[in-house]
């Protein structure tokens, strides 16, 4: 498995929930490495993503100030800690890589080549 998400579950509104995703070798060695979600009937939204060269994050709007995306290189491991989860951010979220991203398509989930199975979040109000 080059992905492997887990940590969804049922959250109340204002709790916290973090997001694991385990990577292959050569997965977890891609240039960029992040999250996108997906809630139904919708479009699959960029949440945050880590480029390798020079550690860089960045985030979706939606999610800035409140979700903090992580990484553990000897676990080969990303997480996403998230914070004051609302309603809105219930949705199957997806751990995603690759390595032919540029920075201005970071947040397209067209340019990820490798996608993990989703976890389902689930916020209640």
């Amino acid at each position: 498995v080059q992905l492997q998400a887990s940590g969804g579950g049922l959250v109340q509104a204002g709790g916290s929930l973090t997001l694991s995703c385990v990577a292959s070798e050569s997965t977890f060695s891609s240039r960029y490495i992040g999250w996108f979600r997906q809630a139904p009937g919708a479009e699959r939204e960029f949440v945050a993503t880590f480029r390798r060269d020079g550690g860089y994050t960045y985030y979706g709007d939606s999610v800035k100030g409140r979700f903090t995306i992580s990484r553990d290189n000897a676990k080969n491991m990303v997480y996403l800690q998230m914070n004051s989860l609302k309603p809105e951010d219930t949705a199957v979220y997806y751990c995603a890589a690759g390595s032919r991203i540029i920075l201005s398509n970071r947040a397209n989930p067209q340019a990820y080549d490798v996608w993990g199975q989703g976890t389902l979040v689930t916020v209640s109000s």
